[in-house]
Order: structure tokens, then sequence, then C-alpha cells
């Protein structure tokens, strides 16, 4: 026999809410305690509710709140005769002698609110769960939303009027003037670099990338232990290519000098044992957080981010590498994948308001141009087209691609929806060069021609196919829907050439030479930082051991290149000594 528990009452206080109420119209000043945390909303009697807004607003006017005023202010606002009148805001003031205790009544209202909010979002899981017809892993994904969002409630964005805006940035800025010369963000720990980019700035995402051997993973991992151990940041290292283990060997080798390699074999000598002992129990001690799950997904690694977000604090996220993570769902390509992991990685930074840094590989295409710098275009999966490529506009004209480089207002393309097999009238969000690089042309049974780099993706029957993957015979897509296909003749190569790309959020496609083409995605990035080693290409240069890190993106500020040293024993960067001699 079962038996059904008593219906609990809602959680609620509301002698702690009058006596709140009382004491801040005992004691003005009292606002200053509590309006950091607490919100009308939090109060579980309407009324009360009302009163402290009133008393919010005359604080927001420099106005002080005491009988009078705020009797005038719920006057004002329609609503004295609701909360009872004079006598009931009279009868809170008498219900406390002093206003001492008001912050420990403000913290009561606020813990039974959170209660209050629990209990909903208890609820909303409950739902959730019963829907069967939704994904589990989706599933799980919200329900964590929802109970993240209880103790993120007052982070949460919402239409705020300017004024606040203001009041937040001028503090911010008073903060700034008062800390002149100190890095904005979380320090790199490398002088240059912070005095370039005011730190790593919270809510960004900023891309390390680079080809495999240049030393990705050690600039990732000497950033985290600049700010763990230095600074005492609270850093998340999510690692998809090396252990747990070869990570911390890394980090020992980087504090002790030691040889990596001699680590990994154990052959210390007798006067090194000493450093190693010590600089275990120094890393140790910091707040360094380390993931080593092969191929996780964005949603796995929101997941734990958020966990230890709650459980310890987090200051800085470390995602080791991009491309070796997974997707949450089937995407057509890789192309896609990609773009909606770099999507996921940057709501994660905004939505813990902490700086990620993820490496990058780049492709082969690097090393194909005499020049071996990296630029923005190899960051890209995706191709360019030659400038002679004429794009279909929404308006019926058919502009040259380059020709919309300069474009002064947002253009109007058309794309094709897949859904419904239909072209239609699409935003596009840029379009721009990226670089001089090695083009194919591509002739169709039609007689129809386009010239693009190897790596630009045609839709064909099985769908989207990079062009160096075509073979005569395959079916392509058009534009005129009475053909809606054609056939490849042949691809040949055709030079080297200035080449473009454009953005189409939503379709990801667009028409060009009458063949449906795909687009470029759109790079999240806030900063993006290549590393370029001269000695990995020419073994003879004077600049031995030497690093640009090229900031090759800065949303909010400058670009530029840096130097550091790279000690490759102890596969670290450290900041490089610059000599200045006097050649006079």
């Amino acid at each position: 026999m079962t038996t059904t528990a008593p219906d609990k009452m809602v959680p609620h206080n509301v002698e702690a809410e009058e006596a709140l109420l009382g004491s801040l119209l005992i004691d003005p000043e009292a606002i200053f305690r509590v309006s950091p945390f607490l919100r009308p909303e939090d109060f579980y009697i309407v009324k009360n509710g009302w009163i402290y807004e009133a008393i919010l607003a005359l604080h927001d006017r420099r106005e002080p709140a005491d009988f009078v005023t705020v009797c005038d202010e719920l006057e004002r606002q329609g609503r004295l005769d609701e909360v009872g009148g004079p006598a009931y805001i009279s009868s809170l003031i008498n219900a406390v002698p002093s206003a001492i205790h008001a912050e420990p009544y403000g913290r009561i209202v606020e813990r039974t609110a959170i209660r209050r909010r629990l209990i909903a979002a208890a609820g909303q899981i409950a739902s959730l769960a019963y829907e069967e017809s939704e994904d589990v892993e989706e599933v799980l994904d919200r329900a964590e939303q929802t109970l993240f969002g209880v103790s993120q409630q007052r982070l949460a964005r919402d239409l705020m009027p300017i004024h606040q805006v203001v009041a937040d940035y001028f503090d911010r800025i008073q903060y700034l003037y008062e800390h002149r010369g100190e890095p904005l963000g979380v320090p790199t720990g490398f002088m240059d670099l912070d005095r370039l980019l005011g730190g790593l700035q919270r809510s960004d995402l900023i891309i390390v990338a680079a080809r495999p051997g240049l030393g990705k993973t050690s600039l990732l991992l000497s950033i985290a232990l600049n700010a763990a151990r230095k600074l005492r940041q609270r850093v998340a290292i999510f690692s998809l290519e090396m252990s747990a283990e070869q990570l911390v060997q890394r980090l020992i080798s980087a504090e002790t000098g030691i040889d990596s390699q001699r680590l990994r074999t154990g052959d210390l000598r007798e006067d090194e044992w000493p450093r190693f002992v010590q600089a275990s129990g120094v890393l140790s001690e910091t707040m360094i957080f380390i993931d080593d799950t092969p191929a996780i997904s964005a949603m796995q690694l929101r997941t734990k981010a958020r966990r230890l977000y709650a459980e310890h604090g987090l200051d800085l996220i470390i995602v080791d590498y991009l491309q070796l993570m997974s997707g949450d769902f089937r995407a057509e390509n890789r192309v896609q994948e990609v773009s909606y992991i770099s999507r996921a990685l940057k709501g994660l930074a905004r939505e813990l308001n902490v700086p990620v840094v993820a490496a990058s590989q780049l492709s082969r295409a690097v090393e194909q141009r005499h020049d071996k710098r990296p630029l923005l275009s190899d960051l890209r999966e995706s191709g360019c087209l030659t400038g002679d490529a004429l794009v279909q506009m929404a308006d019926g004209r058919r502009l040259p691609i380059r020709d919309l480089v300069q474009a002064s207002r947002p253009l109007e393309v058309m794309a094709l929806n897949e859904a419904t097999w239909q072209l239609e009238p699409t935003r596009a969000r840029k379009a721009w060069r990226t670089g001089v690089k090695p083009v194919f042309r591509l002739l169709t049974r039609l007689g129809g021609e386009i010239r693009a780099t190897a790596n630009h993706r045609f839709r064909t029957l099985e769908g989207w196919t990079r062009l160096d993957r075509l073979v005569p015979g395959d079916h392509i897509a058009l534009s005129p829907l009475d053909t809606p296909w054609d056939q490849v003749v042949r691809v040949e190569p055709a030079g080297v050439e200035e080449v473009f790309d454009l953005e189409v959020p939503g379709h990801h496609n667009f028409v060009a030479n009458d063949i449906i083409v795909h687009n470029s995605l759109e790079q999240d990035a806030d900063v993006v930082l290549f590393i370029y080693r001269d000695e990995v290409y020419n073994p003879d240069t004077e600049l031995k051991n030497i690093a640009d890190i090229i900031v090759a993106k800065h949303r909010h500020g400058p670009t530029g290149t840096i130097q550091l040293f790279f000690k490759k024993e102890q596969t670290q960067f450290v900041d490089a000594e610059v000599r200045r001699a006097d050649l006079a």
C-alpha cells in the first residue's frame, strides 16, 4: 500500500520580505548591500515586489527612499492602493527595530526564490523526459541547460534600458582607468602578445592555427600553465589528441627545463630529481582540470564545462584541437560540421563568460605557396572562385564576384533551398578576396565553365563534392530549373589567380555561372593566431628557434606579429629577448 505525501508549500518567507522592506525604509543606504543580488521578481508576495521596485526606482534617480517618497512613487505608478495604502508601508517600518540585518533578510528572500525556480525547472525537466520523440542526448542537454539557467539567472541577457548599459560601461571604464597598463582579460603570460591583445577577453573564441609540428599544443599549454601557475586562474584543458599523462609530461618539462624525451623514458639525472619533485608539487597545486576524451562532441564538452564552472568556477577553456571534435548531428560534409563546432564553442564562451582557446590544423594549401606564412583564407575549410565568376543576384543581374567585395549595401543573391529544390532570394553577409591560389577549370556537357580552387564544392547527386573529386560523367546542379543537372566533361589546371568567396548564411550556397556552388562558412573566432617558424621551411635561416605569432584577426583591436622563443627540448614557448644594438 502506498501513501501520498502531503502537498508541500511553495518556498517563501513573508516575514523576511517584510523585514527587508522595513529595513530599506529605515536606512535607504542599505539598498547598496542588497540591490546587486536581489530583484523585484524574487519576492513571493507580489505587492512586496512592487514596493521593492519602487525603492529601486528612487535609488536609480538618486532620491532617498522613505515613507513619503515610496508612497509617492507607488501613487505615481498607480499601485499604492493595491499594496495596502500608506498603512501597509507604515507597518513595514514598524516591523523591524533597525536596518542592520538588511542583507541577511535579502539573502533569505533570494534563497527562497532560487528554490522556487528549482521546482519550476524540475517540472520542465520532467516534461522533457516524457517527450519520447526527442533524442535523449538533446533532452539531456536541454535539461542541464534548464538547471544551469537557475544558477546563472543573474547573467541572463534581456532587453535593458540604455541608462543601465551606460552605467555598467562607465564603471568598467573607470576600472580600466585605475588599472592602466594591466591586461584587460586573462593574461597569456607573453608580454608582447598581452600588449597587443590586452589578454584573452571573456566570452571570446580564440583560434590558434598552424600546420602539424609547429607547436599549437605547446603554445596552448604554455598559455594554460602561465595562467594557472602565475595568476591562479582556473583552467580546463580538453585534449583530444594527447592523453592526460602526456600533457602532464609536457607541463613538467616546461616547468623544470628537463628534456621531454628523457622524462618520457624516466632518464633523469641525479641533480634533476629535486626539480622534478618540486615541479610535480607546484603543478599539483594549480587549478588545472584535464579531460582527454577522444572525439568529444560539442555537446559533451559543453556539459563538462558547465559542471566544472558550477563546482569550481572557470577562467579559461583550452581545446586541442578543433578538427578532432565530433558534431552532434549528421552534417552533409565536414565543412558544415566544423562550422557547427566553432559556433558551439563561441556560444559556450558567451554562456560561461570565459575565453575559449581552440587549436585548429591548417590544410596543406599553405605549403603549396612560395610564402608559407598562413593567411585567414587558409583557415576556412571552403574553396574559392576566380574574380570573373558571375554571381546571380536576386534582382536579375549577374555580377562578377570580385565586384561584390566593395559592395556598400547588403547583397541579395539567389540560393538553392535544398528542401524544396527551389531558388530563393537570400541575404549574403559578405564577399572577400582570399588570396592568390592554384585554380582549375571545370567544363560541362552543356557548355558550362567555371574556374575554382581544388577544394570548392559543387552540388552533385550524392551531395556536396570537392572540385578535385569530380570525375567525367558526374552530375552537378544548375540554376535553370527546366534543366536542373549537367554533367562534368573534364577538370583541368588553369594556372594561379586571385580568388574570392561569398558567405550566404542559411542555405550556404549561391549561383555562379549558372552552376550551384557552395559558399564560405562564417568564422566565429574573435581572435585568430597563426604560428609560423621559418626554420621548419628554411633550415639555413638565421631565425633559429624563433616563432612568429601572427595575429591575423582581432575583432576588438589591432592585428600584427610578435615573436616568441621556442624551446624544442621542452616544447615550450617563452618571451623572446630583444637586443638593441647601437649602430651609430
